[in-house]
């Protein structure tokens, strides 16, 4: 089979790329390893009617989107096109500490705290430094594990793993939209429309010679150019055979902007369990066991979605998933009583660290490595190009991954003419 260009991928990047690609009269093929599209953008029914998203679940907009395209999000416009309801995610926030809720003071003390670490991390990245976010913050404080916590699940790493200048050069402010039937089916809607080759796993990419001969689980295909919008995790553990090897500084790339590991937990309750006002964000941590965030009840979903990160996320993923199960049903009876068990239905538990066509959730700069993020997106010899939520700015977002697709098909428009 003969193409112009060869697309890997079928989430948010490689849809963009073919789209944009089909304007500009390109002949192409996508090719996508799972049995669907919308790679880590995914809803599923967890009961009738009440969409979970295993992924993105935000869809977020940067404050500076008008000077920043990649901080907007064409999403928004799609959901609203497709005639669905997008709301703003600006819920109360709610704290627990030893089980207890913080009073005033302490919630004061705790956004102070959260407040210094914003600015520690700003100070180290403006003075040149790249060092990990451990190494800023105040790990004696009470409010570290917290810390900890989110950002596990932001990062998604442990502050140890965390770049202080990538952390600094992401997206600093946004607004948070969400969506009742699922930000996965909306990408999945939009991209309905593209031809992909599913169930179609990349085995070998030969550019040695003048072509680029791709071969894959269903035959060989043969094009000017690759666009592969695989995971960093993917390509870390090299479970695509280049010929020749890709150069030392794009391997260097990809070893330094590594996958992290953010899952969660999606229950749903039998029958209305959740008071009025009581829908919003919840964290809890204690000295003695491990904390949780979670999502409580919002757009009246009778959901509550527990979420782990970092080392904790891997570990529990290996525990299997009645474990997760378990420990998103304590963490939540915790707040809101032991009854509330009684009316536990279905359950959702995402495994995104070892799921075989990610190996984790997102990417993130080690300490030290932020200056990997320009070569990552780089191409390789006019034939190899990188698109996918790795090489954005706005990095570990389904709208980041848009723009690197429409990005990286423009530079094989000028390649091509």
């Amino acid at each position: 089979m003969q193409t112009d260009v060869i697309i890997i991928g079928a989430g948010a990047a490689g849809l963009a790329a073919a789209k944009e690609l089909s304007k500009q009269g390109i002949s192409h093929i996508v090719l996508e390893a799972s049995h669907r599209i919308g790679g880590r953008a995914y809803s599923e029914e967890l009961a009738p009617d009440v969409w979970f998203d295993l992924g993105c679940a935000y869809m977020l907009k940067g404050d500076d989107s008008f000077n920043k395209l990649d901080e907007s999000n064409p999403f928004l416009e799609i959901a609203k096109e497709q005639g669905e309801a997008v709301e703003l995610n600006d819920y109360d926030e709610h704290y627990f500490y030893n089980g207890k809720e913080l009073d005033y003071t302490q919630s004061k003390a705790r956004e102070d705290f959260f407040e210094s670490c914003v600015e520690a991390i700003k100070r180290a990245a403006e003075n040149g430094e790249d060092c990990a976010l451990s190494d800023v913050v105040d790990l004696e404080s009470p409010y570290a594990i917290a810390y900890n916590d989110v950002m596990s699940v932001t990062a998604p790493k442990d502050l140890d793993e965390i770049s202080v200048a990538d952390a600094f050069h992401g997206v600093e402010g946004y607004s948070e939209y969400i969506t009742p039937n699922g930000y996965g089916n909306v990408v999945a809607r939009w991209g309905s429309d593209i031809e992909v080759s599913l169930n179609s796993k990349v085995e070998t990419i030969d550019w040695s010679g003048k072509e680029v001969i791709v071969e894959t689980a269903k035959g060989t295909i043969r094009g000017k150019c690759v666009i592969s919008t695989v995971s960093n995790g993917i390509l870390a553990a090299q479970h695509i055979d280049f010929k020749p090897r890709l150069p030392d500084w794009k391997l260097d790339a990809i070893q330094g902007i590594t996958m992290g590991a953010e899952n969660k937990i999606g229950v749903h309750f039998k029958k209305k369990v959740f008071d009025d006002g009581v829908s919003g964000l919840y964290q809890s941590w204690s000295d003695d066991d491990q904390g949780a965030y979670m999502e409580v009840n919002l757009l009246n979903s009778n959901v509550a979605s527990v979420f782990m990160g970092g080392r904790f996320s891997q570990w529990m993923e290996k525990q299997g998933q009645e474990a997760c199960h378990d420990y998103a049903v304590e963490r939540i009876a915790e707040m809101f009583g032991n009854d509330i068990k009684k009316s536990v239905g279905r359950t959702i538990v995402t495994a995104w660290h070892t799921d075989p066509w990610t190996l984790g959730s997102y990417a993130a700069a080690l300490p030290g490595q932020f200056y990997q993020r320009e070569p990552l997106k780089r191409p390789v010899g006019d034939k190899i190009f990188f698109a996918g939520e790795a090489t954005a700015r706005a990095h570990g977002t389904c709208n980041g991954a848009y723009w690197t697709g429409i990005r990286a098909a423009s530079e094989v428009v000028e390649v091509l003419k």
